[in-house]
């Protein structure tokens, strides 16, 4: 599965350099990359340490919370167990549906906070995005102050950021496509 990932990877770096190339020899022009590396990025930012530490302390509630929750669990578990033997039909079903409850609880208290589309993605996206903006404005501005037709993340699957509108071939694409 590595293997397939890097060789896609390599594979979309070709057609992204064959295509830089072609466009930069058609039009006569020489075509201008670039690349940044938003993890160092990131990491040099303080409103983006400040914004990872704020998740954090969320983050840090909602497992205390969880973990408070899973210590409740354990401790009626455990007090089924040592009195089982002694209690009635109806005590054992009620402790059963008590524990069930709580279980079923957690598992919903866990996706809610923590699965897809929970919580947690949706603070991230809130708590980061004025700083992803931030730095998609200053990719743009050294982007176009610098004429660079292309720029890269390398700290990512290769992720494009920039790119000079000159180049879409989207329409030509799909007016071949439709036979015009």
């Amino acid at each position: 599965m590595l293997i397939s990932n890097l060789f896609k990877r390599f594979y979309f770096i070709a057609i992204i350099l064959f295509a830089v190339a072609f466009l930069a020899k058609d039009s006569g022009a020489q075509t201008k990359v670039g690349y940044i590396d938003s993890k160092k990025i990131m990491d040099n930012l303080q409103e983006a340490r400040d914004a990872k530490m704020k998740l954090d302390n969320i983050v840090a509630d909602w497992q205390k919370e969880l973990t408070s929750l899973q210590d409740s669990l354990k401790k009626i578990k455990d007090d089924y167990d040592k009195k089982k033997l002694i209690l009635t039909d109806q005590m054992k079903t009620q402790k059963e549906k008590e524990i069930s409850d709580l279980d079923a609880f957690i598992t919903s208290y866990k996706t809610r906070k923590f699965g897809d589309g929970g919580e947690y993605f949706t603070k991230q996206t809130e708590v980061m995005k004025p700083v992803y903006d931030r730095i998609f404005k200053a990719i743009e501005t050294v982007a176009k102050d610098g004429n660079y037709d292309y720029v890269f993340d390398r700290s990512s699957d290769l992720m494009l950021l920039f790119v000079n509108e000159k180049y879409d071939l989207t329409a030509k694409v799909v007016k071949v496509i439709e036979g015009k």
